[in-house]
């Protein structure tokens, strides 16, 4: 049994200690995240985008979710793992994303993470109903990018702000563990956190928030086609990559590689 489960990370935000999360899509980044000592890790419909080169998280389907789910578990020892729902696999009928739902759950995952809030509160409580932990995702939604017009923060007038409160009252009532906000403005972010009951993990939402996720691509500086102003690079592994690789060219060209 994985030491840290939705109790743990309940008690962490209780108890004001900062939730770490962090993305992974394969067995050995997940090994290695976890051994570093992260909270959560989330196989996350970004896989898309930084793993197959997307544009968006539109073409995740839930056979590609669950394929890396069942790496991401296998490797994970104390970690809470959580599966992201892709796009039209909560949507339409209830009964299908509970389905859905369990198919993470059987690959190995701990809980789901499904967008959207007020809109979704039926289908996260038909989920918990089901034993099924949920977290949930408002503020800006990347798998509607379409419709809000672009990776835009959200929360920025009084309004707003309001609209996404009643969103995180609405999944709490409805039995989500935690709630992902997502480029929402500070402010908007210290009001939803101090409304809810239910632990806050910020992307992109600045310091009041309980946790903090990032896609581990971005702090490991191996995606740059799309660089979130938000993310930290903590090194830059692409660099240290394609020196390596130059290095075991020029030996091989030069007949350095193999030795005798």
């Amino acid at each position: 049994m994985r030491k840290t489960n939705v109790r743990t990370i309940w008690e962490k935000a209780h108890n004001s200690e900062p939730i770490v999360a962090i993305t992974a899509y394969d067995y050995f980044t997940a090994k290695y995240v976890d051994e570093a000592g992260v909270d959560i890790v989330l196989i996350g419909d970004s896989l898309e985008m930084v793993v197959y080169g997307k544009e968006t998280t539109h073409t995740a389907t839930m056979e590609k979710m669950i394929y890396h789910t069942e790496a991401v578990a296998s490797a994970v020892k104390n970690a809470m793992v959580i599966g992201d729902m892709p796009f039209m696999s909560y949507h339409g009928s209830i009964q299908k994303a509970v389905e859905n739902a369990g198919r993470f759950i059987r690959a190995g995952a701990q809980a789901v993470k499904l967008e959207g809030g007020t809109k979704m509160s039926d289908t996260v409580r038909a989920i918990t109903d089901a034993g099924i932990p949920v977290m949930g995702h408002i503020g800006m939604l990347p798998q509607w990018v379409h419709r809000i017009g672009g990776y835009i923060t959200t929360g920025k007038d009084e309004k707003s702000a309001r609209i996404l409160v009643d969103d995180g009252k609405a999944l709490e009532n409805a039995g989500a563990f935690a709630v992902v906000l997502e480029k929402v403005s500070s402010d908007a972010t210290k009001l939803i956190t101090a409304q809810l009951d239910i632990p806050t993990i910020g992307i992109g939402s600045g310091i009041y928030c309980d946790g903090q996720i990032l896609v581990v691509n971005d702090i490991l500086g191996l995606f740059d086609k799309f660089a979130p102003p938000f993310a930290k690079k903590y090194t830059d592994l692409k660099t240290e990559i394609i020196g390596a690789v130059k290095q075991y060219t020029d030996d091989v060209r030069n007949k350095k590689f193999p030795e005798k």
